[in-house]
């Protein structure tokens, strides 16, 4: 009997050996990729997560996604809590949209110290930041100034020189809404068009509200207001509606939503910018499985990855 319960605890034990050998190594070492977002009350982002969520699902044996977003743009404690989280739960890269350019960076400098790939999408990373932490987090993104200021040269066109505008900003401490705001500015200032007033949304719709509702009070005579993205631009054209200046007062935005289409249709939006939400997180993704399937360390990652942004109008195909 005794030889016979040795023999069937070798024979269990082999069987379990087996069925571990017999796991492909792919199922053993497949990565695992973080992607962190901002706030997916935003579509942006809620598009931007479904374009991650289908591509690992075409690419399923190649890694395994988490995905999270924070409830609001400017929460950037509880956006560097899921950076900390991902790293616990050994995310082998993550893929990072970050609320804030520079509070975020203390937080990717501890993920790159424990060895995980860091890619940077939609808001860039501060460059002074990041230099003085000593690390090269890669951005794989569009031009947002140049984007910007497509949208402003359209609107340009549709005013006169002499003619005020107001631009309604996002979070004021992100880089790519410095980056808009500028292109903005260049579109105007090149048509001879007064910027009057600069002021931040948040990148959210009622805050958004808010700001053109009160430089809609303060400059009466206003033609245009930017937005620096579509979901402000919401907020912005609910507010001229509200003044009775619909028609008179014409609203671009960025981004490209689909709770905007309508409104490009018809005309209560001039114009917005379209970067790609859906390939957005999915840019960043492949340049992570690249750099971890050749073993390339962060410090040899490139720097900039350039993706297209384009103008989109009612009349665009």
């Amino acid at each position: 009997m005794q030889f016979t319960r040795r023999s069937l605890q070798t024979a269990a034990a082999l069987a379990v050996m087996g069925s571990v050998l017999a796991t492909p190594v792919w199922a053993q070492d497949k990565p695992k990729i973080a992607l962190v977002m901002k706030s997916l009350a935003n579509e942006f982002f809620r598009t931007m997560e479904d374009g991650a969520k289908a591509h690992q699902k075409e690419h399923a044996g190649e890694y395994t996604l988490i995905a999270n977003g924070i409830k609001n743009e400017t929460d950037t404690a509880a956006q560097i809590k899921m950076v900390e989280q991902a790293v616990a739960q050994k995310a082998s890269a993550i893929v990072l949209a970050p609320a804030d350019s520079k509070a975020l960076v203390p937080a990717v400098k501890a993920a790159i110290d424990k060895g995980v790939i860091v890619v940077n999408i939609d808001n860039q990373l501060d460059a002074d930041a990041l230099k003085e932490k000593n690390i090269n987090v890669p951005f794989v993104g569009p031009d947002n100034r140049a984007g910007a200021k497509l949208v402003g040269d359209y609107l340009a066109k549709q005013l006169k020189a002499g003619d005020k505008v107001g631009i309604v900003e996002g979070v004021s401490t992100t880089f790519n809404a410095q980056q808009r705001t500028l292109g903005y500015q260049d579109a105007m200032k090149a048509a001879g068009i007064n910027v009057v007033s600069v002021q931040s949304g948040q990148w959210e719709i009622e805050k958004g509200n808010t700001i053109a509702a009160g430089m809609l009070r303060e400059h009466p005579d206003l033609k245009a207001l930017l937005a620096g993205n579509d979901s402000m631009a919401l907020g912005v054209v609910a507010a001229v509606k509200a003044a009775g200046k619909t028609g008179k007062v014409q609203v671009v935005g960025y981004d490209n939503i689909r709770a905007l289409k309508p409104m490009l249709a018809d005309g209560r939006v001039l114009a917005t910018a379209d970067q790609y939400a859906a390939k957005q997180a999915v840019f960043g993704i492949e340049l992570a499985q690249k750099a971890l399937a050749a073993k390339t360390p962060q410090a040899q990652l490139p720097a900039l990855v350039k993706t297209d942004v384009v103008l989109v109008t009612k009349d665009s195909k």
